[in-house]
Parts: C-alpha cells; sequence; structure tokens
C-alpha cells in the first residue's frame, strides 16, 4: 500500500503553482523541480572528471551545508539556473558564451 509523503519545501511557488494547474512561467524566476516524481527523462553523458566534480559537489553540500540532495537535484537547479540566466541576459548569458567557446 502505497504511503503519501510530505515533501520538503511544499510551499515552493513553482510547487504551488504546478499544484494550482498553472504553468511554472507564472514565476518570475524558475527552479528546478527538487523532490518530485519526474515523468520525463533523459540521457546526459559526462566525463570522468565531471561526474567527480559532481559527487564532490553533492558531498560539501552534505558537510558543509547540511544538505543531502542528490546529484540529479544539483543537475535539475544548475540547468534552472542557466536557462534563467539565458532569459534574463540573452545574448551576454554565461550559457551562450560557454557553448560558443566550446
Amino acid at each position: 500500500m502505497p504511503r503519501k509523503v510530505t515533501l520538503p519545501g511544499s510551499s515552493d511557488p513553482l510547487r504551488e503553482a504546478e499544484l494550482a494547474g498553472r504553468a511554472p512561467a507564472d514565476v518570475s524566476t524558475s527552479r528546478g523541480t527538487g523532490r518530485v516524481r519526474h515523468e520525463e527523462k533523459i540521457t546526459v553523458y559526462v566525463s570522468r572528471e565531471e561526474l567527480l566534480r559532481l559527487e564532490q559537489a553533492r558531498l560539501s553540500l552534505r558537510a558543509d551545508h547540511g544538505l543531502a540532495v542528490d546529484r540529479g537535484r544539483i543537475v535539475r537547479e544548475a540547468v534552472a539556473a542557466a536557462l534563467d540566466d539565458f532569459d534574463a541576459k540573452g545574448s551576454e548569458a554565461d550559457l551562450l558564451h560557454r557553448l560558443a567557446g566550446s
């Protein structure tokens, strides 16, 4: 029998918009979706060094900041931050400069 689990951050504006049936675009800046069931999936390949840095960041978030988050949540937050920056800055966005330089 499945049990109902209360998720941390349930007062998050994005989650409130989602529960109210509004699109997350109603909120001025987006955030990663956090601990919710995700229906969509992508596969991202990373180098050994990138995976190591991601794992080190996860461990640092836990040890130094008391945040127990998984790698997927870190990635979702990073994607949301990069896309917000791109929406706000357009041709001056860090994402564009990083992609153009690669």
